[in-house]
């Protein structure tokens, strides 16, 4: 089993303050980790919470603003100058490749590895399947066009019970098959159910990441049940008008679409640079959906733990 975990690298909106930095976080799937998000001074994170830039093999830009792209292309560059030969695939808004290809250009930077575009469009779409997870994106609604990602767990959908199999006389070859719901018929003519040698697996674990949009109801819908939910809270409800001006959510909005999705946990992020503490973000979500934490910067959120999780969070 996984390990699954969320790490925070920034939780803060366009201004770093506070000793908070701009939107980046590092989704752990046992030796892969999917960067969602790249703001200024992101590889400088990685390195204080002991990410390997190695292990990230993709990364998923949500929109334009700077404050979730400033850092790609020093990460890009850092990537290059520590001998990397693997591909790096990146999933953008259109427009971002001719930004890096003229940042790269200017510095006739030649890069050791592929750089792979895979750009946005209008309509939800399968981004990436690969042996642990399918990413989607799903629009949302901010100034510009902007997107979220939903990470689910990919796996088969029978647990093996390895001592009775072997017990009833299914060969290993076999086992694979057991696991995606054949049975097995033995050379002297016995049939061996599949219920007799597997059992149902735990639902997949997943993850959605919204990222800056206005309050949307429908989206609950899309991201129904999800194991950990991520939605930008940038002000307070106070400044409700102000958020809905700029294209951004309240805490009580985040708190809101919770409710109705019912995720195993919400984590509300993007905190307006307003604000030099925390706590009133989380008081004023947990009055809507209890079960509620604040995305703080090096901590990490697990999901799944290789032996049976209760959520817990650590540092």
């Amino acid at each position: 089993m996984p390990t699954v975990g969320l790490t925070i690298l920034g939780n803060n909106s366009a201004l770093p303050a506070y000793d908070r930095h701009p939107t980046a976080q590092a989704l752990h799937w046992d030796e892969q980790v999917y960067l969602i998000d790249c703001g200024e001074g992101t590889q400088i994170q990685l390195n204080r919470y002991k990410i390997r830039r190695s292990k990230i093999n993709h990364i998923f830009i949500s929109h334009l603003h700077g404050d979730h792209y400033f850092g790609l292309i020093g990460l890009i560059t850092s990537m290059g100058l520590m001998g990397r030969e693997s591909p790096l695939h990146l999933y953008a808004p259109p427009g971002l490749e001719a930004i890096v290809t003229l940042q790269l250009g200017s510095a006739d930077t030649r890069l050791p590895f592929e750089l792979h575009f895979h750009t946005l469009g209008a309509e939800d779409a399968e981004l990436l399947s690969d042996k642990h997870v399918t990413v989607r994106s799903f629009a949302v609604q901010h100034r510009i066009p902007c997107w979220g990602f939903l990470f689910t767990e990919k796996k088969a959908p029978r647990m093996l019970l390895k001592e009775a199999a072997i017990e009833a006389g299914v060969p290993q070859v076999f086992f694979n098959r057991l696991k995606w719901g054949e049975s097995y018929l033995t050379k002297d003519g016995r049939f061996i159910s599949n219920s007799s040698v597997t059992a149902a697996a735990t639902p997949p674990v997943s993850y959605a990441y919204c990222a800056d949009t206005l309050y949307m109801p429908a989206l609950a819908e899309k991201l129904a049940g999800v194991t950990l939910l991520y939605h930008e809270a940038t002000f307070l409800h106070e400044l409700v008008e102000r958020a809905e001006s700029r294209f951004h959510s309240t805490a009580r909005q985040a708190a809101m679409l919770a409710a109705a999705a019912k995720p195993q946990r919400l984590l509300i992020g993007h905190f307006s640079s307003k604000y030099d503490t925390l706590d009133d973000f989380l008081m004023e979500a947990r009055e809507v959906f209890p079960a509620t934490d604040l995305a703080l910067e090096g901590i990490t959120y697990l999901l799944k733990l290789r032996r049976p999780p209760t959520l817990p969070i650590i540092g």
